[in-house]
């Protein structure tokens, strides 16, 4: 079986069309690499890279994109709705096919190594590569963002995994790691009110959120420590963001094992909760690429609420999937361009 790698570096520039060509290029002029898609969001000034290939092909465009972005995108300039924590915010090396797990967290600590040294960047490193349990969660390495990487430098418990615990002010942090198959996926609703889009996040994510008394204190059990009120859904990250284009708030997903919560699953629980707080969802998109096992899981789960029992081509499922979720609401969902299957053959 051939060995197959993929890599979705997330880089903090989605508005210069001259640093998103150029991070595109450093990847795609690599032999052994395929350049499966690009996509920049101008309100959360980011840009998600999709990427394929042999394992040492896939690290080399890993750095080689790093290197550009570390020339071209400033830290110190940069607003957008998205957290992060760097230029190349989040480098994630997912096992496809011939490569286990283990595998792609050898590949993590090799790319993690050369971009510590050769462009002076701290990086973490998160989920199965994590050297810690608390580093394993992107959100918690995360938290303080940008703005607050100089102070956690200095503290002695987040020094990084590779690279001096010093501020690069231009290029902030990286974080790197190895992990399964993640959907990016947003849900779109009726309103331009972030804050109704960031409660039905807090309701649904596996994380949960802090429970509260009447008087809106946090409440506390009997060691101190505040106590917090489950999500709705596993294996699922979430946040309410306000898309300024098109005027209207969002609940962005981070689906981070698609088997456990698929996207119509996802889709379902926002739309049950955006009922609850007087909203209404409108659609939904998917950042990046995913796997056709979430469109037939969607295809299967919408034709049989629909009491269609005929057999479904794979075709079918996934034009019936993409008009359920409303996929299309914000740009044109082309299927050939959005699975990766389709893409890598």
């Amino acid at each position: 079986m051939k060995q197959i790698v993929e890599c979705v570096p997330n880089f903090s520039e989605g508005r210069d069309q001259q640093t998103i060509d150029a991070l595109a290029e450093s990847i795609r002029t690599v032999p052994g690499v395929k350049l499966l898609g690009i996509e920049p969001d101008k309100d959360y000034n980011r840009s998600v890279v999709t990427f394929v290939g042999e394992p040492q092909p896939v690290v080399e465009a890993a750095c080689r994109s790093t290197r550009v972005a570390a020339e071209r995108i400033d830290m110190r300039k940069h607003q957008g709705e998205h957290p992060r924590l760097g230029a190349v915010d989040v480098v994630p090396f997912i096992p496809i096919s011939g490569v286990t797990m283990e595998g792609c967290v050898r590949l993590t600590h090799e790319y993690a190594e050369r971009v510590s040294r050769e462009f002076h960047i701290p990086v973490y490193l998160y989920e199965a590569a994590a050297s810690h349990p608390d580093r394993k969660n992107l959100a918690t390495i995360r938290k303080g963002e940008y703005e607050g990487l100089a102070e956690k430098l200095k503290d002695p418990r987040w020094k990084p995994d590779y690279g001096n615990p010093v501020f690069n002010a231009k290029s902030g942090a990286t974080v790197t790691g190895a992990r399964k198959f993640l959907i990016a996926y947003n849900v779109n609703l009726n309103t331009a009110d972030s804050a109704i889009a960031q409660e039905i996040a807090l309701r649904i994510r596996e994380s949960g959120r802090v429970k509260k008394d009447e008087s809106g204190a946090v409440v506390k059990d009997a060691q101190g420590e505040s106590v917090k009120i489950p999500g709705t859904l596993k294996a699922v990250k979430a946040m309410g963001v306000f898309l300024q284009r098109f005027n209207l708030a969002q609940v962005s997903i981070n689906l981070t094992d698609f088997e456990v919560t698929p996207p119509h699953t996802a889709f379902e629980e926002v739309k049950k909760q955006a009922k609850l707080l007087g909203a209404e969802v409108t659609g939904s998109e998917i950042v990046g690429l995913a796997p056709l096992a979430a469109f037939h899981s969607a295809g299967m789960y919408y034709a049989a609420k629909g009491k269609t029992t005929k057999p479904h081509s794979d075709e079918e499922l996934v034009s019936l999937a993409i008009k359920r979720l409303g996929l299309s609401q914000l740009e044109p969902f082309e299927p050939q361009r959005k699975i990766i299957e389709y893409m890598i053959s």
